[in-house]
């Protein structure tokens, strides 16, 4: 392990899956935070096929924020609701090739090039800022017409580390209410109403007759209002928030929805327990091939001071 300037550090890669260059994370130090940021390559306890934040951490709170072999903000799956009967096409995102790339001393890059099937390019930047922040930025574009029914689906998957609370939080309604209230939204199994669509967003998910049950083609008749939610692990808080360009008004425009699983990071190290997923995905209506679409987003991870705090964080994000 060599150490950089600023606090980065770079890790040599170890394993083949996922591999175009030969660094596959770096840590990088900032403010409150410490972070781990790397392809699907494996390092250490850390397993083949998972990218995005390995590993997320708090002056106070040293341990990991996600489960150690897997990550945070996984670019997860790419689907059409038609296409992908194999666990390989399911998964087609943690298993394509990707590349790391330093920024600068906050912030680095995952390149996906044209995954094998999908065709899909996409670009990830993770910048981390002071004091307790994580800023994602998402962009892809269709190199070929490969998705049936005219829709991309994105996901991504944050596998928490034991937190004794597996709920997520938001602003949003429950059916037939006419008031915005908080939600706790905690699924009762895995695939049981896992997804959480914007009070406005009309797009239809086709799915064919044989196509798996998975997180995303199930769904909640809980609806959600302003687009950030939150869960809590001891005394902290994680906060995930979206900039409002991708709340969707209309049927045409590309929208945000949120996922839970109250076991999709699998059992706890001594099996008593399971670990919650708190996900989201990106969902694209009538994409155009070379067009390019994307998501600005923010991750908040600090000591939890109460919803009004949640709240002004996104306020504060926005303004």
């Amino acid at each position: 392990m060599a150490c950089g300037h600023a606090g980065f550090v770079r890790i040599a890669a170890r394993a083949k899956i996922g591999k175009v260059n030969a660094v596959s994370s770096a840590i990088f130090q900032l403010g409150d935070l410490r972070a781990i940021i790397g392809d699907n390559s494996a390092e250490g306890q850390h397993r083949a096929g998972y990218n995005g934040v390995w590993s997320l951490s708090h002056k106070a709170e040293p341990d990991n924020l996600f489960v150690p072999a897997v990550a945070g903000l996984n670019f997860e799956h790419i689907f059409d609701g038609h296409t992908g009967t194999t666990r390989e096409l399911l998964f087609e995102p943690r298993n394509a090739p990707m590349e790391l790339k330093q920024l600068s001393d906050a912030s680095a890059e995952l390149h996906q090039p044209p995954t094998p099937f999908f065709g899909l390019e996409s670009w990830t930047t993770f910048t981390l800022r002071a004091p307790h922040y994580v800023d994602m930025h998402f962009r892809c574009r269709a190199t070929k017409h490969a998705f049936m029914g005219g829709i991309i689906g994105l996901f991504w998957a944050s596998y928490l580390s034991a937190p004794e609370n597996k709920s997520i939080y938001f602003r949003g309604r429950f059916p037939n209410a006419q008031r915005t209230h908080w939600i706790q939204a905690m699924t009762q199994w895995h695939n049981d109403e896992s997804t959480f669509l914007h009070l406005s967003d009309t797009t239809q998910l086709k799915l064919a007759a044989d196509y798996p049950n998975m997180l995303f083609t199930n769904f909640s008749k809980l609806r959600y209002d302003e687009p950030f939610y939150y869960g809590l692990r001891g005394k902290m808080v994680y906060i995930v928030m979206f900039e409002d360009a991708v709340v969707s008004v209309r049927n045409d425009r590309p929208t945000i929805r949120f996922s839970h699983s109250p076991s999709g990071g699998g059992g706890t190290p001594d099996g008593s327990d399971t670990n919650p997923a708190w996900d989201f995905q990106f969902i694209i209506p009538r994409y155009e091939v070379g067009k390019e679409y994307g998501f600005k987003a923010r991750v908040a991870y600090k000591p939890y001071l109460g919803r009004d705090d949640v709240v002004e964080e996104f306020r504060r994000w926005k303004g």
